[in-house]
């Protein structure tokens, strides 16, 4: 694709992820997004031929987004739990400052309204969870009794509960003090082992 239809795609993205953060997927129509693009109608159609497909190009470039900023943190030299903790606050930051982050999680939210099966980037935030917890167990700063599998499972379900309960009390002001809060809460059920 030349730089150009490429730019005006990202540009679609971007202004569908605005509209569709703001007023969700039922209420979005294609005239708010090509109008919050800054494109015609001809040009949003050239990339996509409907609001669904729109709308999974949108989780789809969230999902990478974030894969691509939490792939810096998995190949850092930090220790495993460190880099778990560094990979919610990173989330945390971007649904704060990307536009396309808070399109792309509200549409996951919404997914039911467009038929989507929108469960591989929870699969893949799932597997990473589970990898840094035995990686964290090897090195000691998890207790080796924990099941990392089921812990990951827990780990991704509070993550998206605080970002949703985030947005529902404060319009995600607080959403970073909600993160580093769960993890007051996590941690000593990662390093301690329950009595008895």
């Amino acid at each position: 694709m030349q730089q150009r239809a490429q730019d005006t795609r990202l540009s679609v993205i971007e202004g569908a992820a605005r509209v569709f953060a703001e007023i969700g997927y039922g209420n979005a129509s294609l005239a708010d997004i090509t109008k919050r693009a800054g494109v015609t109608k001809g040009a949003l159609y050239f990339h996509f031929t409907s609001k669904r497909e729109l709308a999974l190009a949108v989780i789809d470039e969230q999902h990478a987004m974030v894969q691509a900023a939490g792939s810096d943190i998995v190949a850092s030299h930090r220790p495993a739990l460190e880099k778990l903790i560094g990979l919610c606050r990173m989330f945390g930051q971007q649904l704060l400052d990307e536009p396309i982050v808070r399109g792309g999680i509200r549409l996951t939210f919404e997914a039911s309204a467009f038929q989507a099966d929108v469960s591989g980037p929870y699969q893949d935030w799932i597997t990473t969870a589970q990898q840094l917890l035995a990686q964290a167990q090897a090195e000691g700063d998890v207790r080796s009794d924990l099941d990392p599998a089921a812990f990951a499972r827990y780990l991704i379900a509070s993550f998206t509960g605080v970002q949703m309960v985030s947005e529902v009390l404060t319009a995600r002001e607080d959403v970073m003090a909600r993160i580093d809060h769960m993890w007051e809460f996590m941690l000593p059920a990662l390093t301690q082992r329950p009595a008895g």
